[in-house]
């Protein structure tokens, strides 16, 4: 009988190289998928875990607005007053608990209890219909009160600017008025987001690149094992 182990060892090293490479594939395209699409029941939590806003992609809140917000967290953040916001435009943005939509009272209570772990200052939920502030240690009166008499902030920018305006009043309340000539203008896109969507196509690139190598590597291996069969039979 004659010996195959050399027909098949190239063969077993082919399907290794080419399993590898698939799982290098996919794992750079999971790497630049949006936060969105990898978000569980409640994307918001996802989100917040480690930025400052949730802006959903359906809020119709405009670049700019969501640099403001952006930059009078952060101008919070530096007067002592860690704040994270959670804007909710409609049912679809709670993920799997839209039960709570029209309740921003009770979804930030929620969120704040999710959150508990990773952030313990002043979490604000804005929705249509109203606000929602919650804080591990609990709300003082006077805080909660100082948003209580705000109209409710609609949709589109709308929500954005009630956003701004509420940890404006909130901070103020907590005894952390915020320098707001600190903020600087924003601008629609930064420089980091740009090199960041920029190494995210060259991550594609490469990973797609890796693909036709292995079925070039395929192709050309296929008529050495076809000549060896040959021989093998002749």
């Amino acid at each position: 009988m004659p010996d195959s182990t050399h027909t098949f060892a190239p063969r077993r090293r082919l399907v290794i190289a080419r399993l590898g490479i698939a799982a290098l594939a996919a794992t750079l395209l999971l790497g630049i998928a949006p936060a969105g699409a990898l978000a569980d029941g409640d994307p918001a939590s996802d989100v917040l875990a480690a930025q400052t806003v949730f802006i959903p992609q359906d809020g119709g809140i405009g670049a700019v607005q969501q640099a403001r917000i952006a930059a009078v967290l952060a101008v919070a953040q530096r007067q002592g007053f860690p704040v994270r916001v959670a804007l909710i435009a409609t049912p679809s943005d709670l993920g799997s608990i839209t039960q709570l939509w029209r309740m921003p009272a009770s979804y930030a209570s929620f969120l704040g209890e999710e959150l508990s772990l990773v952030f313990h200052g002043t979490l604000l939920v804005v929705m249509p219909n109203g606000l929602g502030v919650y804080r591990t240690s609990g709300v003082p009166a006077a805080v909660r009160s100082s948003v209580a008499g705000l109209a409710a902030p609609g949709t589109g920018s709308s929500m954005g600017a009630a956003a701004v305006t509420a940890v404006e009043r909130l901070a103020a309340a907590s005894g952390h008025p915020l320098a707001l000539g600190e903020v600087k203008a924003p601008r629609p896109t930064s420089p980091g987001a740009a090199s960041g969507g920029l190494v995210a196509w060259l991550a594609f690139a490469a990973g797609a690149a890796l693909i036709v190598l292995a079925w070039t590597a395929s192709l050309r291996a296929r008529p050495a094992r076809l000549g060896r069969r040959a021989e093998t039979s002749g």
